[in-house]
């Protein structure tokens, strides 16, 4: 500032004109800096001063994840999965069975009773111990009617009852259903419901006569094989009705329970294991005897008494476990 009170723009003035100077080099580095982010294209190929503003970008395009869709059955659902168990259960013939037994036997029951009754006033009126002496005749008679009717009933439901107690249940080619996915037993239950097929198949080879009238396995050992591995997969699925039991309790029990509960179950879990292992044996002896139809019975038949044997043995076992 100068000693008359006016400031002194001199040197700022300097300072701008250099800046000024300095603007095209300034344009440059600007130029150079954009260069980096965005690729040149046709703005990039014309000359510095001709090239118009930046075109925007545009937004990048992501493509949708194709998530993995779950396929969740109803079976797979601990209720209703128990629900339908029940259900089927409750439409087995065995169960419809029992239900018309239980239905005969109360019929005959309440027949029976009512005939005592009848029977009572009947006795009772034609001695002239209650209601109007003149009357007691036509009394006692409808008492005998009534003894008559109902004691026919009741003697038509006890034949029933009879005849229903002689009835043979079809053998039902229906599986009976698996446990559910989260059980330990549904796999192995899975294995057997195969094996089963498997047998039932190659045994029914085994029955087929030749040509020459006989069979390349004598029918007893056949159906020795057959009986053996019904009781042998009867007791692999009581064992695994037992597995699922136990996991049910566990699944209610408290938290410091829980740990002898799953001891158990992989304990079971085990059992069943070499059960379906022998019964695969059975199942491999079969298949050996039908290979061998054509020579070598002896050995074939050995073979599948062998497996009958041992599977006869592990069946017992299991019978008492289960």
């Amino acid at each position: 500032m100068s000693g008359s009170g006016k400031r002194d723009f001199s040197e700022f003035n300097a300072k701008l004109e250099k800046h000024i100077e300095r603007l095209p080099d300034y344009a440059q580095r600007a130029q150079e800096k954009l260069q980096k982010y965005f690729p040149p294209g046709e703005e990039g190929n014309r000359p510095a001063g001709q090239r118009g503003p930046a075109a925007p970008r545009q937004p990048m395009k992501i493509p949708p994840v194709k998530l993995p869709q779950l396929r969740v059955s109803p079976t797979d659902i601990p209720v209703v999965a128990e629900a339908r168990a029940k259900w089927t259960q409750w439409n087995t013939p065995e169960s419809k069975l029992q239900r018309r037994k239980r239905r005969a036997s109360r019929a005959m029951t309440f027949w029976f009773m009512l005939t005592v009754l009848c029977g009572l006033y009947a006795l009772v009126t034609g001695l002239g111990l209650v209601g109007n002496p003149a009357g007691d005749m036509a009394q006692a008679v409808a008492g005998i009617a009534g003894v008559v009717i109902t004691g026919t009933l009741g003697v038509r439901s006890g034949l029933r009852l009879r005849q229903l107690g002689k009835t043979q249940l079809p053998v039902s080619s229906t599986p009976p259903p698996l446990p559910s996915a989260s059980s330990a037993a549904r796999i192995p239950m899975e294995r057997l419901a195969e094996s089963e097929a498997s047998l039932t198949e190659l045994l029914r080879q085994l029955s087929i006569p030749s040509s020459v009238g006989t069979t390349a396995i004598p029918e007893i050992s056949v159906a020795d094989a057959r009986n053996t591995a019904n009781e042998a997969a009867a007791a692999l699925r009581g064992l695994a009705g037992r597995i699922q039991a136990i996991e049910r309790a566990s699944g209610a029990a408290p938290a410091g329970e829980r740990a002898a509960l799953d001891s158990a179950i992989r304990s079971l879990t085990e059992q069943l294991e070499d059960g379906l292992e022998g019964y695969g044996a059975l199942v491999a002896a079969a298949g050996h005897a039908v290979a061998a139809s054509g020579g070598g019975m002896g050995v074939s038949k050995e073979a599948l008494t062998n497996a009958t044997d041992h599977l006869a043995g592990l069946a017992i076992a299991l019978r008492e476990l289960s």
